[in-house]
């Protein structure tokens, strides 16, 4: 059966309303439909879902020079946006949504433009083994959307200005900074700009899927949802999450991404607890911390609560054994 394909391009700069939008087309499509949709930011750092915000990004530099800070709703690590950059969001119903044919609709994009690219690690694509896009996934219920960058003539000095990223990650990829690590597409060929990026987008989107590529019906959109949900993407509780006094905190970088625990613990008992990573699998990091609250601060207290909440996937209960082996270490000093 031929799958309708539907686009939908923007051309609206201001983060929390694409956000927004994003989160309305993921529950959207009807059975048999895929929708890519395009959209760019002004200066932005977008952070992933469970990190720390003031961590990831240097937010007063960021503000001061007029940009914005928000948070998706994937897991994955953070990344700059400007006018440079091509975002991109494959939307579809879980029995259609196919990662390897999302890539190739990207990668024969690139090779349009005479760039040679593959995937490159658990999320990324690189050319000339330097990244120019970064990937990341969401799913609810029947939904799942990947999105990611597009990286065509973004200014890295501002990239490195506002990103700070850990040492450790910087030195599980083999580089020296964040800027050394990628490169924009308009460095590889003088065909690559951001319009015909998106016209590429287009016509291999058709080709990869064997269809006919039709105009996202605009009278399909909820205005008065898409404007709630900008409000929420604005909003200081999404952006920055709680701030809980911890008493203990811990921190290491592992295979599946980095991981910093926060504890508020009083009379031996855990009152708060937050995780914050770049692991792609956001729902489990939520899990790690809402399980250990309320639970006394000892090994078996929390071993119990960790391995109940450990999940069914192996990298899921790999995750909880890593954070476990990590308190451990911490209750033994």
């Amino acid at each position: 059966m031929s799958l309708k394909l539907s686009l939908i391009r923007t051309e609206e700069t201001f983060p929390c309303a694409n956000l927004a939008l994003e989160k309305f087309l993921t529950f959207c499509p009807g059975e048999g439909e895929v929708i890519l949709y395009l959209w760019q930011n002004k200066k932005t750092v977008v952070i992933g879902r469970n990190q720390n915000a003031w961590k990831e990004c240097r937010v007063r530099q960021l503000k001061a020079d007029g940009g914005t800070l928000v948070r998706r709703l994937s897991g994955g690590g953070a990344v700059f946006h400007d006018l440079g950059n091509l975002n991109f969001s494959f939307i579809a119903r879980k029995e259609d949504y196919d990662i390897s044919r999302q890539l190739d609709v990207i990668l024969e994009a690139v090779r349009l433009l005479g760039i040679d690219a593959v995937k490159s690690g658990r999320n990324d694509l690189t050319a000339g083994e330097r990244k120019f896009s970064g990937n990341a996934f969401y799913e609810s219920g029947d939904y799942a959307c990947h999105h990611g960058t597009l990286m065509v003539d973004v200014d890295k000095d501002l990239l490195g200005r506002y990103l700070n990223v850990s040492a450790d990650k910087l030195k599980s990829k083999a580089v020296s900074s964040v800027r050394s690590r990628v490169v924009n597409l308009r460095e590889l060929s003088e065909e690559a700009t951001v319009g015909r990026l998106a016209g590429a987008m287009e016509e291999t989107f058709g080709k990869v899927y064997g269809g006919k590529v039709q105009p996202f019906e605009k009278e399909r959109l909820d205005a008065e949802q898409i404007r709630s949900d900008t409000s929420l993407f604005a909003s200081w509780d999404w952006t920055f999450g709680r701030k809980i006094p911890f008493t203990h905190r811990m921190e290491r970088r592992f295979d599946w991404g980095g991981a910093e625990l926060e504890l508020q613990v009083e009379g031996g008992i855990i009152r708060s607890a937050a995780c914050w990573s770049d692991a792609m699998d956001q729902e489990h990091i939520l899990r790690i911390g809402s399980a250990l609250e309320g639970c006394r601060y000892g090994e078996s207290d929390m071993e119990k609560a960790l391995r109940s909440n450990a999940g069914t996937e192996v990298l899921q209960a790999k995750m909880s054994e890593d954070i476990l082996n990590l308190i451990r270490e911490e209750l033994q000093k």
